[in-house]
Parts: C-alpha cells; structure tokens; sequence
C-alpha cells in the first residue's frame, strides 16, 4: 500500500492532528509502511508525526521551501503511505489568501484531499459546508471525508447526506472520546513528550478509528496521488566541522530540513542539551539554537551555569551561531517566564525578556540587512517565520523584516560576521541563498583558526 492523501478541514482546531496520528497508528497496526509531513511552518505537529512513527517529521511550506522542496520532500517517502496533515483551514493561505495553503500544497503536488469534520449539530448544512469547499476554487481533489467526535449512529446518517447531496464517501469517524482532548499553551498544543499519558491515548485513538475505516477506499484514494520525481540520496555524514544542536524538551522546533542541509554541506551535526549537559559537544566550531520553550525551563537553564558560562566564553571568541526563537532568548541577559520570575540566561545579548502581553508580528517575513554577516549578504531577501509571545528591549536591530501578508515592516535582529540572534526562523532548504552552506564554512574557519593557536 503506497500513495499519499492530505488531510484538510474547514478550521483550525477541527482536529486535523489527533486524526492523522490515530491514521498514522492505525497504518502501523497493519503493517502499512508510513510518512507524515506537516503544511506550512508549524513544528508541534510534527513532534506528534515523530512520536507515532519514530521517524523525522517534515514541513511542507511553499513560501520559506517553494515548490522544488515540497516536491522532493514527497518524493523521498515514496514507497510509504504519506499522511499530509493540512494547515489551518483547506483554502487559508497567506494574507488571507490560496497561497501557500493545503490546498495550494495538494493541486501543485497532486494529492488528493480528504476533509476532517467535526459535526457539532449539522447535517445539511454540513453538507452546504462541504459543497462550498468542493467549488470555491479549480483543481479541489476532495475524495472523500472523515468525522470526528461523532457518534455511529450520527456518522450513518450523515454519510448518507454527504453521498447524496456532495457525491463524497466518508472514510471513517472517531467517535467522542476523552483521548481526542489534548491540552493545549501559548504556542499550540501541549508536545506530546509531555504528555503523560500519549502512548495510552494514542492506541485508544487508532483503536475507535480502525474499524470504521473502509480500508479499500483509504488504499484507492491514496494510490490517485502521481509519482513525484526521484528524490535526491541521502548522504553520509561528512567529515567537515562539528555543528553543536540545542536539542531537548526547552529546544524542540528544528525543521528536520535544516539538519539534512547541514550534513550535505559537510558538517558532522552534534546534540547537546542545554538544560543539562555541562558543555558543549567536543570540537564543536559552530553553534545552532533553536526555538522551542526556554521560557518554561528557566530555573533549569540558570542552574546550568558551566554551559553557560562556556557559551558566552565562545560565541564572544567568535563562535559561528545561529539562534532562532527560543535560542535567542536563551542568548539574553535574562528571560522572565510566564509567573514574571527572571532567570539568568547566557548573557551574550543584554536583553531581558518577557512574555508581552499584546501579540508581537507574527508570520511569514522576508528578511534583509544592509551589510553582510554570518548568514546573509548585504541587500539579499530570505524567507522566514515569527511566531512568539516573549519580548526583548533591542538596543540595536540589524535587519528588516516585511510581512509577506502586507503591512508595515519592522527591524528585528542581532546579526555580524559570526551570528544571526532573532525571533525569525529559518529554513535551509529553499530558495538559492546557501544558509547552511555559510554556516558550515563559518565553522570551518574558526576550526581553522582555532588549530593555528
């Protein structure tokens, strides 16, 4: 069984992610070899992906990708049944718009759409809902639908209405259950590492989903989705410079991209965990900080204190790094979190952060600066994504960024010829500026120059 379906839905919030995961659970229990992928910039979901599957989740994301990175995503998993889980509302793209929508995603790449609904009291009118999203726009390859928090008896009948009135089949329905609750905090649901019971959860999920799924349709659908071109070979590990990766429970948005196009460009990618090893990886020549919850660990983070310390010893001496979101709060002076209560961070930026209590700009951005540093050259554009609740009071901002939905832009940054410090985050694998490249070379060269003392 190979192929791949998207699964979309009028909302955010309709359940797309717990539904995937149970499909996803579901396929393993059959012994169907399984991918998922995530629409758009979002790296909770794939935390989710990961956990069912043991395997890397990917983003899927025309804007900070494009469709060349899409297409090869795909093409890498073909051979496995790929879940696509949607982003947003099938047809909310940026600015309101298509674009870089799930359906954006699905037309370009062929797959076909399998809608996630959650009833709540409709029948008809449920059905109006679905005929609009059929219609609204060419090339909407809906197959068919899946329920969810609906009864047996409420799911017959509105696949009865669902196949008289939109010629559509429903595929499957959750019935309400207390499993498909996942708590939820500032940034999206609560990653599942932190939930207790998951695994629990999980199988209780794949367990009411299974026997509702008409397996036959599931397969026919999925097989409709044309075969992507070849997708490039992975590649061993090079012998190039060490790069350092924050990553634990404080440090968990990475695209899983971003790590694939280090590698390819030479570098020997190392884990540590800022919250509680005591240094960094040996040899390491370059430094990688990502997003996640800094804020939540804060006490643990300062009782860190040799990390620390090593930290601003070294990217003061000229340690290439990159730290995004999370990692770049981590770089402050201080970082309240949310009781109010500052901690002592790295203290290679004199920052204090808090949480700001209206919502900072947020969402996709192209990002420019006027002289070169580490990442980017004078007058180059690069696609990124903001997306936080914590403010920092910058002395200086090194970069402009314009929102791709319109409206005013807005300095942000802390860049030179060794960082890039900013709430924006990147993604290495699109578009023609070599970021992973420029880091690994940067590394080479403090390698260098640190061997000649």
């Amino acid at each position: 069984m190979t192929g791949r379906i998207l699964l979309a839905a009028p909302h955010s919030g309709s359940g797309k992610t717990l539904l995937t995961c149970a499909l996803l659970r579901a396929l393993q229990r059959r012994g169907v070899p399984a991918a998922a992928f995530k629409c758009g910039p979002d790296y909770i979901d794939p935390l989710f992906h990961r956990q069912v599957l043991g395997l890397p989740g990917d983003n899927l994301d025309l804007f900070l990708g494009g469709e060349g990175a899409v297409r090869r995503a795909l093409a890498a998993a073909w051979g496995r049944f790929a879940i696509l889980e949607g982003v947003m509302g099938y047809y909310d793209g940026i600015g309101g718009g298509a674009r870089g929508s799930s359906y954006d995603i699905a037309r370009r790449t062929g797959t076909p759409t399998v809608l996630v609904l959650r009833p709540q009291g409709a029948c008809l009118t449920l059905a109006a809902q679905v005929k609009g999203l059929q219609s609204l726009r060419p090339g909407a390859d809906i197959r068919a639908v899946l329920l969810t928090e609906c009864r047996p008896s409420y799911a017959a009948r509105l696949a009865a209405v669902l196949e008289e009135e939109c010629t559509l089949p429903v595929l499957g329905s959750l019935p309400p259950l207390t499993a498909a609750r996942l708590p939820a905090r500032h940034l999206g649901l609560l990653p599942p590492g932190e939930i207790a019971d998951w695994q629990q959860r999980l199988d209780t999920l794949a367990a009411a989903l299974e026997p509702t799924l008409r397996w036959d349709l599931l397969e026919e659908i999925g097989a409709a989705a044309p075969v992507l071109p070849e997708a490039e070979p992975p590649l061993p590990e090079g012998d190039g410079p060490v790069i350092a990766v924050a990553r634990d429970t404080a440090f968990c948005f990475l695209y899983e991209e971003n790590l694939r196009q280090l590698r390819r460009s030479g570098a020997r990618v190392r884990f540590f965990s800022p919250l509680c090893d005591p240094a960094l990886p040996a040899g390491t020549a370059g430094l990688y900080l990502p997003g996640g919850y800094p804020e939540l660990y804060g006490e643990q983070l300062e009782q860190n204190g040799r990390l620390r310390f090593a930290l601003r010893r070294a990217i003061r001496a000229g340690l290439p790094t990159v730290a995004e979101g999370g990692g770049y709060l981590y770089l402050q002076d201080t970082l309240a979190g949310p009781d109010g209560v500052s901690h002592a961070m790295v203290g290679v930026l004199p920052g204090h952060a808090r949480r700001r209590e209206e919502r900072p700009p947020f969402g996709y951005v192209t990002l420019t600066g006027e002289e070169d540093s580490l990442l980017l050259r004078a007058g180059e554009g690069v696609p990124a994504h903001s997306f936080h609740r914590w403010e920092v009071a910058l002395a200086r901002a090194d970069l402009t960024a314009a929102p791709a939905a319109g409206g005013p832009s807005y300095r942000c940054a802390v860049t030179g010829p060794t960082l890039y410090a900013a709430f924006p985050q990147l993604y290495f694998g699109g578009g023609d500026i070599p970021l992973a490249a420029r880091l690994v070379q940067a590394a080479a060269r403090y390698e260098e120059g640190a061997h000649e003392e």
